[in-house]
């Protein structure tokens, strides 16, 4: 039977922080020192762009990390991959970090979370698929959107020997100030996307507390 640690109601108090927080999670499940054979973190952001390593090669990444900070977001590198997300404390960030053993490539655990995630938010009335949306901010086809319309949930890998590391966004409420920063770290980096694509629960029919969200995205990571 597979055992879960779960992390939750920490302080986030650094935005560095919080994704180192992440890859020791990932390492102490990886080296033992966590024994439970998977871990699920859930946390309120503090206003963050998180870039990832290809990004802080290309060009444009030091005016990206400018006009984040000018926006009023910390810029930061991220372990894992994919493009510049951007949230802050109205978002939920959440961490699922597995052992390796019968795990099988990265493809099934983008999968089968993907598919949790749907599921889950079809459960509090949202039309959740999977799937990118044309357009969409750190694009890829594990992405959970709502009506084929918007993106919802974008998640991101990284692996060491014997754990992998899954981590996501959920936005809860409006998410102007996102788009907008977005719009000014991508413009900087010479990536083209639409703001029009950025989703959020607080658009949908999801009118449930954020506990109750939280609670929901939760048990279906437990019970992935």
């Amino acid at each position: 039977m597979t055992s879960t640690l779960v992390v939750r109601g920490e302080p986030s108090l650094d935005a560095a922080a919080d994704l180192d927080r992440s890859v020791g999670l990932l390492r102490a499940v990886a080296d033992g020192t966590i024994e439970h054979d998977r871990v699920v973190r859930l946390y309120a952001p503090l206003p963050t762009v998180a870039m990832s390593r290809r990004e802080s090669r290309m060009p444009g990444f030091v005016a990206a990390s400018r006009a984040a900070t000018e926006h009023g977001f910390t810029p930061v590198v991220r372990p894992t991959g994919g493009r510049a997300v951007a949230y802050d404390p109205s978002c939920l960030v959440f961490d699922i970090v597995v052992r390796e053993q019968g795990l099988g490539d990265q493809r099934e655990l983008f999968t089968r979370v993907g598919s949790a995630l749907v599921s889950a938010l079809r459960g509090l009335g949202v039309d959740a698929r999977l799937g990118d949306v044309a357009g969409e901010y750190c694009p890829g086809e594990f992405s959970v959107n709502a009506r084929g319309a918007v993106k919802l949930v974008g998640t991101s890998q990284r692996a060491v020997r014997g754990a992998r590391l899954l981590s996501g966004m959920v936005p809860l409420a409006d998410v102007a100030r996102l788009a907008e920063v977005l719009v000014a770290v991508n413009a900087a980096l010479g990536l083209d996307w639409d703001k029009a694509t950025f989703g959020t629960l607080q658009q949908e029919p999801a009118t449930q507390p954020r506990m109750q969200i939280e609670d929901a995205i939760l048990g279906a990571l437990i019970d992935l």
